[in-house]
């Protein structure tokens, strides 16, 4: 790799993309975890 070449930077819409989803992963975490309790609570 040269001094030259650009940063290896992701564009922006691909950072909030990445942001979103994770968000979206831990959100669909926490819903599994309380699906789980609620299943044994039943």
């Amino acid at each position: 790799m040269l001094w030259s070449d650009p940063e290896n930077e992701p564009p922006e819409e691909l950072r909030d993309m990445q942001d979103m989803l994770r968000r979206l992963s831990v959100l669909l975490a926490l819903a599994m975890v309380v699906a789980m309790i609620v299943i044994g609570v039943r």
